[in-house]
């Protein structure tokens, strides 16, 4: 019997907006850093002394309770992603007062209102609701669950209303990633992760989801998935959520996205240590399937074919095997030489069908790709590759609003020799900085057609909590897959 896990997405707050407060919710006064720290509507009552005996700096994130029930939220400079932070901070405050020492036995508190000043803008508000709807994400397998902040007030104009709409439409589709991610593998073998598309995508007009099983995937030729989902006993799927608008306008975009439910490395297997954390190896995979649902309940009138090859890497007598050849979709062939480098196997048959198939003007594929990326950007910024400068500059200006980070890098030309092989087509895994030959590697499914390739192998997945970010999968290129869409409507 399968592992009970949380339900799909996991809850947020609610958030109201209103033009005036209501008695009886405890009130959170924002403050504003500088020499002389400002608080903001609310606060005018709290003395110099109280701000100097609790160290009040109203740096975003800062959070302090106040005796009369009152908090006071640090906003920083107030840019949109202090406010993101300070969205954050206050929630996460709220419900760990109730496990700390010193105020064991308070519960959380079931709401908290704020008033925001005459000059807040939208992104202002739209940054503070994605902190607020994500800083307080937990995903636990338990019999219990701790009680949550329930809603959150915002005293505001009602014409700000659509931008909180719209924050938490992208805040449910990154929650969705994130929960995709942190499902354990035994729960989430191939079928599972496709079943969770079709019930993400339930009710959304326009957007149509379609999965193939092992059988479709071997009389279309899909060799790279069979060959990595061959050594397990849960067979792989492929995923193809079509978004069609009555209207379309600007291109064609593909998505494509890793899928891999749990990765041992196959026969080149995985030391023991940090595998546990191989079942997030299909957060590109989640990505491109939270993104398709985002883009459709926004309503966003671009044309968008999302592609997910699923497979569980494994160790069996049927494993793929270093030396084997593979024909991939498009009738390419890879001389493999390590099992562990799965992802770009999949990733190339489903790149192939979508220049057959699909026929998009632009592709862009995501996925947890290589180590390589991890040891040069770190754990919070992505690598982005592309082929079409137009691309790259819209991929990172999406990124900056989202408050995703992206740092392109190199397609060596001095490198592509690397990829031939001499008894296939290409090869695998070529020597060289690992993150750019696999780029090199994709690029070869491409077909000149403009395209991108991120690596999201360091943000993720997480360790501790930083901004809205908590430990595990982080729906990091989600929020950057649906702004990316939003760019090309004028």
């Amino acid at each position: 019997m399968r592992t009970p896990v949380p339900s799909l997405p996991s809850p947020m707050p609610e958030f109201e907006v209103a033009a005036t407060p209501r008695r009886g919710i405890p009130v959170a006064v924002l403050a504003y850093s500088g020499d002389s720290p400002a608080l903001g509507p609310g606060g005018a009552d709290l003395s110099a002394d109280w701000a100097s005996t609790v160290g009040l700096t109203g740096k975003a994130g800062e959070v302090h309770a106040v005796a009369d029930g009152r908090w006071v939220l640090g906003i920083g400079g107030a840019t949109a992603a202090e406010w993101r932070k300070a969205g954050a901070s206050l929630v996460r405050a709220l419900e760990a007062r109730a496990s700390d020492d010193a105020d064991a036995g308070r519960r959380v508190l079931k709401a908290v209102q704020l008033t925001l000043p005459p000059s807040v803008s939208d992104d202002h508000v739209a940054a503070f609701v994605l902190g607020a709807a994500l800083g307080g994400y937990r995903y636990k397998v338990s019999s219990t669950q701790k009680p949550r902040l329930k809603t959150v007030r915002l005293v505001t104009e009602e014409e700000l209303r659509p931008a909180v709409d719209r924050a938490l439409a992208i805040a449910l589709g990154t929650t969705a990633t994130r929960d995709m991610g942190n499902t354990p593998s035994n729960v989430k073998d191939p079928a599972w992760l496709a079943s969770r598309a079709v019930k993400l995508a339930a009710q959304l007009p326009g957007l149509t989801v379609d999965v193939r099983d092992e059988k479709w995937l071997a009389a279309e030729g899909f060799g790279g998935l069979l060959a990595v989902g061959g050594g397990s006993a849960s067979p792989p799927r492929f995923v193809e959520l079509s978004w069609r608008p009555a209207k379309p306008v600007g291109p064609h975009i593909a998505y494509v996205g890793k899928g891999i439910t749990f990765d041992t490395g196959g026969i080149s297997i995985k030391p023991a240590d940090g595998m546990h954390l191989m079942r997030t190896d299909m957060c590109g995979g989640a990505s491109v399937i939270a993104a398709l649902v985002t883009i459709a309940r926004l309503g966003l009138p671009v044309r968008v074919t999302g592609l997910v090859p699923i497979a569980e890497n494994h160790v069996s007598g049927s494993s793929y095997r270093p030396g084997d050849i593979v024909k991939h979709y498009d009738g390419q062939t890879t001389e493999v030489s390590n099992t562990d480098a799965e992802g770009r196997m999949v990733l190339a048959d489903a790149m192939g069908y979508a220049i057959r198939r699909v026929k998009p003007d632009l592709m862009v594929d995501v996925a947890t790709l290589t180590g390589a990326m991890k040891v040069a950007l770190g754990v919070r910024t992505g690598g982005l590759f592309a082929t079409d400068d137009d691309l790259a500059a819209r991929i990172i200006d999406a990124g900056t609003r989202s408050g995703e980070s992206w740092w392109r890098m190199p397609l060596l030309a001095e490198l592509e020799d690397e990829v031939v092989s001499d008894i296939a087509d290409w090869r695998q895994c070529p020597p060289g900085p690992g993150g750019i030959t696999a780029a090199l590697f994709l690029e070869k499914f491409t077909d000149g057609i403009p395209w991108a390739h991120m690596d999201i192998a360091g943000p993720a997945r997480a360790e501790k909590v930083y901004d809205e970010v908590v430990p595990g999968a982080t729906g990091f290129s989600t929020r950057t897959l649906v702004e990316l869409v939003s760019s090309y409507i004028s």
